[in-house]
């Protein structure tokens, strides 16, 4: 039985903003843990953040160029960045930022379908994927399974 999701493009754009502030969050904390990260077990998972830094930049892109599709205009404040000298507390702030992040972009999709802007749920698909691949890495990299992603 589907749920019929009701909302504004208005909303959508209010949403998108969100996501978008959350994409340079991780922006700037995957390249400031990258290069401060410090310990012989965290060498290839640095290099790794690295990447997600500029994965995450191509995110913040494509959401940014959805946002004015729809008329509105991209925030350009980043949610707060957390930090710590205890790499494993970065990597789980970064472990729970991904997830936040993959449980609104199933909420976007669902919602840009709902509006019939089935080009942006495209995009947020692939993006998804992408973000679910960053989970993985930091998950692997505290030696934990992959957390289960409940909505709420």
């Amino acid at each position: 039985m589907s749920t019929k999701i009701d909302i504004t493009r208005k909303q959508l754009v209010k949403l998108l903003n969100e996501d978008l502030a959350r994409e340079y969050q991780a922006i700037i904390a995957y390249t400031v843990y990258s290069q401060t990260i410090k310990g012989a077990a965290y060498t290839d998972i640095a290099r790794e953040l690295a990447v997600h830094a500029g994965e995450e930049l191509a995110h913040a892109l494509l959401i940014a160029k959805q946002i004015d599709y729809l008329n509105g205009k991209p925030v350009t404040v980043p949610k707060e960045v957390k930090v710590s000298d205890d790499a494993k507390e970065m990597l789980r702030f970064d472990l729970e930022n991904e997830k936040q992040t993959i449980i609104n972009y199933r909420q976007r999709i669902r919602q840009a379908e709902a509006l019939g802007e089935f080009a942006l749920s495209e995009v947020l698909r692939k993006i998804i994927a992408q973000e679910q691949e960053h989970l993985t890495d930091l998950a692997d990299a505290l030696g934990i399974d992959n957390p289960t992603i409940e909505e709420k």
